[in-house]
């Protein structure tokens, strides 16, 4: 597919509210795990994968597919190298990885970092994740003010604060609950694609569609498995699983 087919393929996806990134991890520099994670994003259908800001890495896994590669960093600098090495669009956020560490990312400084990003990437297109610390409201004024400062696409985030009670399908769906709620509430406030990550599922999946999303981003449930066979299914699953998903269905999470 040609760099023009890519970019095609990734805008009508987004505006046919069907977007799929599978993510490696903003941390994960393990060439053989990220070479499996997007070897899988492409076999099993993903429109588009999510690395670390890193030229080697980027130029790994361009040899290696042929779908748009985003990069992720919380350090605006560390995207300059790695779109010169041939990355497509760039992500502030996976956030995740950071909480863990007890660092927390508020409104200020995610703001700060797009300014930054954008004075120094002034066309590139932009993705940011919008903090699940911050409460909801909070979140949404957040969302509208990355869109001003130069965001082509918010992504919303949450899964690691869930603590499901339940198994099964009805613990898919309250761990995905945080996110599913911003993504419902900042699609209804910003005219930019909104991308729902974090705690998503086959199950979940379509949930983000029908709330307004237009894709979703999905990390651990790919990147943590050993087989790549089933890193294919898992994707193949989930493409599945949005297939179908009426643009125009909406639901009240």
């Amino acid at each position: 597919m040609t760099i023009s087919n890519q970019t095609a393929a990734f805008q009508y996806a987004l505006s046919n509210r069907s977007a799929l990134k599978i993510i490696s991890g903003l941390t994960n520099l393990d060439q053989r795990n990220v070479s499996d994670v997007v070897k899988a994003a492409q076999q099993g259908g993903a429109t588009f994968v999510d690395i670390a800001a890193d030229a080697d890495l980027v130029r790994l896994v361009r040899a290696l597919i042929d779908l748009p590669i985003c990069v992720s960093a919380v350090e605006p600098e560390q995207f300059v190298g790695a779109v010169e090495a041939g990355a497509d669009l760039i992500e502030i956020g996976n956030f995740d990885a950071f909480y863990a560490q007890g660092r927390r990312f508020e409104a200020p400084e995610v703001l700060a970092l797009t300014q930054r990003t954008r004075a120094l990437l002034p066309h590139i297109t932009l993705s940011v994740t919008v903090p699940h610390i911050l409460a909801l409201d909070a979140q949404v004024q957040l969302a509208e003010a990355l869109v001003e400062a130069g965001a082509d696409i918010i992504q919303t985030e949450g899964g690691t604060s869930s603590a499901p009670t339940h198994s099964g399908i009805l613990g898919l769906i309250e761990k995905a609950a945080p996110t599913l709620a911003a993504a419902h509430a900042i699609a209804h406030a910003v005219s930019v694609p909104v991308l729902c990550a974090s705690g998503i599922s086959d199950v979940t999946a379509p949930m983000a569609l029908a709330a307004g999303a237009a894709g979703v981003g999905v990390g651990s449930a790919v990147n943590k498995l050993n087989d790549p066979l089933a890193m294919v299914a898992v994707v193949r699953r989930l493409v599945e699983a949005m297939e179908g998903v009426s643009s125009t269905a909406q639901v009240v999470v």
